[in-house]
């Protein structure tokens, strides 16, 4: 696997599997990815899909998935994780998240926006560089949403949504409770967990989960032992960590690891 530097908001990779790849999982971003040779399959929403190379791949925040591939020869792709508020902010701010219901787009305007994002990944792109992907992007997935136009959120709910994820991004290591977001936001709790997650696609603690993996990412790839990171990323426990690691990613932090040396 290889993990792309990356912007803010923005990671990228490359992997390659064969047979079993991914357990049931989900992330807080976009999955935005292209299949670059052999047949990427996994169950969505529901339903099965397979993307043959060529094709896009879209999955929405906080939508669970697996991998698997469906030739022997396995597959191989690109993906950019794409954070919600970049989306939002690209689209002019006030709008709700677009939701793109087909998982595999052959979608020109898509594709045309992907292959660029993802052409280069043995560099930082340039902020410039980085903004007009993002804007392509959330366009593009803008386009695929009939009813993205037609829905709005006033900018009271999304400034109140912005001040609780402040505040979550700053206490990762901490349980923040519902009262101190009902505080900083001006919001009952569910309110705002209503407006959280049409504003950035999830939930306010799964938010507060993936921030805290993200921390475990970072101090694992610069070689800390798997309890040490568990700790400093405010787990209960290695065991805890590993557990919402696995639901997040579908591979466990160990094969993680590996894969990151591999």
């Amino acid at each position: 696997m290889i993990s792309a530097p990356s912007r803010p908001g923005l990671e990228r990779i490359e992997a390659r599997f064969a047979g079993h790849a991914f357990e049931p999982h989900r992330h807080d971003t976009y999955g935005i990815g292209l299949t670059l040779d052999g047949v990427q399959c996994f169950d969505y929403r529901g339903v099965h899909c397979d993307s043959p190379a060529g094709h896009a791949i879209v999955l929405h925040p906080d939508e669970v998935h697996n991998g698997h591939a469906g030739t022997p020869a396995g597959f191989r792709y690109r993906m950019l994780y794409l954070e919600p508020r970049l989306v939002r902010d690209a689209l002019g701010g006030a709008g709700p998240l677009p939701f793109v219901r087909p998982a595999v787009i052959t979608d020109p305007r898509l594709l045309a926006a992907l292959r660029p994002a993802l052409a280069d990944l043995d560099r930082v792109p340039e902020e410039a560089e980085a903004d007009a992907a993002v804007v392509a992007i959330a366009m593009a997935l803008a386009g695929l949403d009939p009813s993205a136009r037609r829905r709005r959120r006033g900018p009271a709910a999304v400034r109140a949504v912005e001040r609780a994820r402040a505040l979550l991004d700053d206490n990762v290591e901490r349980t923040v409770t519902s009262a101190e977001l009902e505080e900083v936001s001006g919001l009952d709790r569910f309110a705002l967990t209503r407006h959280f997650r049409a504003v950035l696609g999830t939930s306010p603690y799964r938010y507060l989960t993936m921030r805290r993996l993200d921390r475990v990412r970072t101090l694992i790839r610069d070689g800390a032992p798997l309890a040490d990171a568990a700790a400093a990323a405010g787990f209960a426990d290695q065991s805890h960590m590993t557990r919402q690691f696995k639901r997040t990613f579908g591979v466990s932090p160990g094969r993680w690891r590996g894969l990151l040396r591999r």
